[in-house]
């Protein structure tokens, strides 16, 4: 993930690093990079949470959100707010780093586990400091589940079935979802109800990782498209592209694979400085899923 110091590296090797100085070894100076080594396969990932209990009775049906989005008064999502003015309704408590570094740094994981992200109303998304748009695919229903790269157990096991926010896409529907400060993590994207998991119950599907307002990095903002989960199965890769709002800091995959652009594969384990930056204050980022 492109930034300025690195919070967590881009390896995924199936075993957890050893430790803090190793990975500070691989570490360049001036990247940041989101995809931590993965640990041993925890014994009690659950099932990812998902507000529409019924998903598999009827795949053709049009399944609301479980709650009633708060409505507000923006004009235009993009707007933006003085320093300070930002909202945090909506986001439970905000846990405090741990002054760790690199891939060990864990910074705002929400209490309860997972209340930094939440799913927002068009009309409220100017008052949150950081924003993510989500277009849906032109054809099918996706769903996109989001996780904190530590998981409630504080270890790196967020994407072992973690959910911290379950939405579902239809076609040509757009969505926006909100992050609290020092927030750091993945959401994974695919077709159907569910995310394709690996024999280790881990999301085996494309991610898109972030890394909003890092305090152990100034305040930077980070981004990218990350296919290396997937790409070590046999699993279809499915297609994204995440941009800021004004078009720069691309990073994409597209469906299948066959085009990457400043982004992970298997190739790009362990390479620092792929993906997007911004820095610190208000970000605004765009995500096209199904992505060609």
């Amino acid at each position: 993930m492109g930034g300025k110091v690195v919070s967590w590296i881009n390896e995924w090797t199936g075993h957890a690093t050893t430790s803090a100085d190793d990975a500070q070894a691989t570490a360049a100076s001036d990247a940041t990079n989101a995809i931590p080594n993965a640990p041993a396969q925890p014994t009690d990932a659950p099932a990812p949470k998902s507000s529409d209990d019924d998903e598999d009775k009827d795949e053709d049906e049009d399944k609301p959100t479980a709650k009633e989005l708060t409505k507000g008064s923006c004009k235009d999502w993009l707007c933006s707010k003085n320093a300070g003015d930002y909202t945090r309704d909506g986001f439970g408590e905000a846990t405090k780093n741990n002054d760790l570094s690199y891939i060990f740094y864990t910074g705002n994981v929400g209490k309860p586990w997972g209340s930094n992200i939440q799913e927002v109303d068009k009309s409220r998304a100017c008052e949150y400091e950081h924003v993510v748009r989500f277009d849906g695919s032109e054809k099918d229903p996706w769903t996109l589940t989001f996780w904190n790269k530590m998981g409630p157990d504080g270890k790196l096991t967020g994407w072992f079935g973690h959910s911290a926010l379950t939405i579902r896409i239809q076609p040509g529907e757009t969505k926006y979802v909100a992050f609290d400060s020092d927030s750091q993590g993945a959401w994974g994207a695919a077709k159907g109800n569910t995310l394709p998991v690996n024999h280790w119950g881990a999301y085996a599907c494309t991610w898109g990782e972030f890394d909003f307002g890092n305090n152990g990095n100034e305040g930077w903002v980070g981004w990218d498209v990350s296919a290396i989960e997937v790409m070590k199965t046999t699993k279809e890769v499915q297609g994204m592209k995440i941009c800021n709002h004004d078009g720069k800091g691309c990073s994409s995959i597209s469906n299948l694979g066959k085009k990457v652009e400043n982004a992970y594969t298997d190739k790009e384990e362990g390479v620092d400085g792929i993906g997007g930056r911004h820095p610190p204050g208000p970000a605004r980022l765009m995500v096209n899923i199904d992505y060609e």
